[in-house]
């Protein structure tokens, strides 16, 4: 049983060495900057996000390594971290789809993904990709249309900046294909706070497999907020990066989870209990 009083943070807190990072710019293939591309040392826990003009650093200079790049739109790469000082990545023509016209009355709404339990906050400076599943009901079919997100967040910056990820289940059960064909870039005030975003403009209607929904941190200058620490063993003093906003998690008794890990995702249910999932609902409409 959880004890609604508690609250646990979760702290994964790093220091960055220069001497270890291995720097390079994004471009398209006009030599333009990719901004808020997703990099990631190839299976391993640790990657990165470039900034607006296109540069990145990354922690590791092991010129053996691989780096995944990805990002809507474009197509996925793989470098060698030797060859990795300028990247170019080509965009994917997508077709245009045809237009319908939506009749939306918007005269209902529901809200679904609430948990009524203890909300966790969790302090990652990793990179940060994680979803939560929102399961198919056929009462929805009075309200299919995906209206708004709301995401709880904490942010000690005035302006932080995340991603917000669709994606389909695939035949397997996992987070397939995006729904959306663009970045759907948020920003996040400062405070503790549920932050509504409204994405009725998409057209999204809810699918009868169900939806995975969630974010992605952004390892970019702007969400950065340093803090000097001494170490009470060494006395070293210690320059932490906290990258801003921290997203809320309820505990859920679904044990089955995905991790995102250089470009892919990974199916773990090891925990027979439950886990943790973001504090993320939606708000349907007709």
């Amino acid at each position: 049983m959880i004890d609604k009083r508690i609250f646990i943070v979760l702290a994964f807190l790093s220091t960055f060495l220069s001497f270890c990072q291995t720097k390079g710019i994004v471009v398209d293939e006009y030599d333009k900057p990719i901004p808020y591309v997703n990099i990631w040392v190839e299976n391993e826990n640790i990657g990165t996000t470039s900034e607006e003009d296109g540069s990145f650093s990354i922690d590791t200079n092991d010129k053996n390594k691989n780096l995944f790049f990805s990002i809507i739109g474009f197509e996925k790469k793989t470098v060698k971290v030797a060859l990795a000082s300028k990247v170019v990545l080509h965009s994917i023509t997508n077709e245009l789809d045809e237009v319908v016209i939506f009749n939306k009355k918007e005269t209902k709404e529901i809200q679904i993904g609430i948990v009524e339990n203890t909300i966790f906050q969790a302090f990652d400076n990793g990179p940060k990709n994680d979803i939560k599943f929102f399961p198919y009901n056929p009462k929805y079919s009075k309200t299919k249309y995906i209206k708004q997100v709301k995401i709880s967040t904490d942010s000690k910056i005035e302006t932080a900046t995340i991603k917000l990820h669709f994606f389909a289940v695939d035949e397997n059960g996992f987070p397939g294909s995006e729904l959306l064909k663009k970045d759907l870039i948020v920003n996040i005030k400062k405070g503790g706070k549920s932050t509504k975003i409204d994405v009725s403009d998409f057209n999204l209607i809810m699918p009868k497999k169900g939806i995975f929904v969630g974010f992605e941190k952004l390892m970019i200058e702007n969400n950065k907020l340093e803090r000097t620490t001494v170490d009470r063993n060494t006395n070293q003093t210690i320059t932490q990066k906290l990258f801003y906003p921290f997203v809320l998690y309820n505990y859920v008794q679904n044990p089955v989870g995905f991790t995102f890990l250089s470009g892919k995702w990974i199916r773990n249910d090891d925990n027979k209990t439950g886990r943790y999932e973001p504090a993320i609902t939606l708000i349907l409409t007709n």
